[in-house]
């Protein structure tokens, strides 16, 4: 409850400076950003945030219209460096060292030699499971997909043409397909909108095609399942043991109950030495037209102290925020030593559970409008396509972005 308050109070946020206090306004599309701005403004009384609830940040930016900061996901294209400065002088003695952040999620907010963002979260992808199967997974931190196809089979049950257990199917989440697609070297990324490898992308959609029918017989099987029994929530079926496994994001894996907790176990998918970070990572900068950029740096240093970051994780919990949102900034924090070291505190499953992060793939620069691009062109064609081995018949992904386009002008 408390945390649906906050976003209804974050639609317009506006703490004023008072006196000579430097104040730096904040856009941000992540509604927990309040409480952190509340909290710098609490513990220091040199300067001051106010933060504000915008959708997309960079869409309202312009010379006339800029705030000192904006932190949201989708940052990053071919726009950034007009839109933003370098903040370079941000590191250094006393300020923030490079080597606390994991160095792939920093490099993607560099153009050329200079650090334009900074990385504030991410997410990565897992499947989950009942804790009574882990003696039968080979690795306690990962999973491929060879070895969920084969746990799969050796658990789905056949009754008279028909399944009551089904170990997985890629069909149950659309965004398990992208994640297919993103490691079979789909690689959407920035274009005019979009690109992408179209041949990488029809390799991973045969590849999901071969494994409904080598694993599940076929499609129209898995989709009699489905509609038969996916009336409940997929962990409540592992629970029941009638599937064996269920894709989840770390952002919602943690936000799990107790009771899921104590009975689900989870493995992160790596594929060939690589667990992808989803596309959705979060950033802040500095627009080129900040006028507070004293106050907006004083907010940057102290976000990044690790001993900070733990103080909003126990000022989470404390407030009940935890429970609507994982971690700092709904991921893990992009300061290594704050997601290995004291996320455990907070997410006890975490203890010894973080994969290296030279296995991490950093996601591809992605087009502004790519949350709209995903959900009405991208995850619509791999949903059609997994369902349907003739091409023939679904229309092809470069016509619905151009139909899309030509709907968005």
């Amino acid at each position: 409850m408390l945390y649906k308050n906050i976003g209804i109070f974050l639609l317009s946020v506006i703490l004023i400076s008072c006196g000579d206090v430097k104040t730096a306004q904040i856009w941000t599309d992540r509604p927990e950003f309040a409480l952190y701005g509340e909290y710098f403004n609490t513990v220091q009384n040199q300067y001051k945030v106010s933060v504000k609830y915008v959708e997309f940040p960079t869409a309202e930016l312009n010379r006339a219209n800029s705030p000192d900061l904006i932190i949201a996901s989708w940052l990053k294209n071919s726009s950034t460096g007009i839109y933003f400065r370098s903040i370079d002088n941000i590191f250094g003695t006393n300020k923030v060292s490079r080597n606390s952040f994991y160095t792939r999620l920093l490099a993607v907010g560099r153009i050329d030699r200079d650090q334009f963002l900074l990385p504030v979260s991410f997410n990565i992808p897992a499947l989950i499971f009942s804790k009574d199967r882990e003696h039968e997974l080979s690795n306690q931190f990962t999973i491929n997909f060879d070895e969920i196809k084969i746990l799969s089979k050796n658990f789905n049950r056949l009754s008279r043409g028909a399944y009551t257990q089904l170990g997985f199917s890629p069909l149950w989440n659309d965004n398990f397909l992208l994640t297919v697609a993103v490691l079979d070297g789909a690689s959407f990324r920035e274009g005019e909108p979009l690109a992408w490898d179209s041949s990488a992308l029809e390799r991973s959609m045969f590849f999901i095609n071969d494994w409904t029918n080598v694993i599940n017989t076929s499609h129209q099987m898995e989709e009699d399942f489905t509609f038969k029994y996916f009336f409940e929530p997929p962990e409540r079926l592992i629970k029941s043991g009638r599937i064996l496994f269920t894709y989840m994001e770390s952002s919602d894996l943690f936000l799990l109950n107790d009771e899921s907790k104590n009975i689900l176990d989870f493995r992160w998918i790596m594929e060939r030495n690589r667990i992808p970070i989803t596309e959705d990572s979060v950033y802040m900068g500095i627009p080129k037209w900040a006028k507070s950029q004293q106050a907006a740096r004083a907010f940057i240093i102290w976000f990044y102290n690790t001993e900070n970051q733990r103080l909003l994780l126990e000022y989470s919990r404390a407030n009940r925020i935890n429970e609507n949102i994982f971690g700092i900034c709904g991921g893990f924090s992009a300061l290594s030593s704050v997601t290995e070291q004291i996320y455990p505190l907070f997410y006890p499953e975490l203890l010894g559970r973080m994969p290296p992060s030279e296995n991490f793939m950093q996601p591809n620069i992605l087009p502004h409008n790519w949350v709209a691009i995903k959900e009405r062109v991208v995850l619509p064609y791999l949903y059609d396509r997994a369902r349907n081995e003739n091409t023939s018949q679904i229309a092809p992904l470069e016509r619905r972005l151009v139909d899309w386009m030509r709907l968005n002008r």
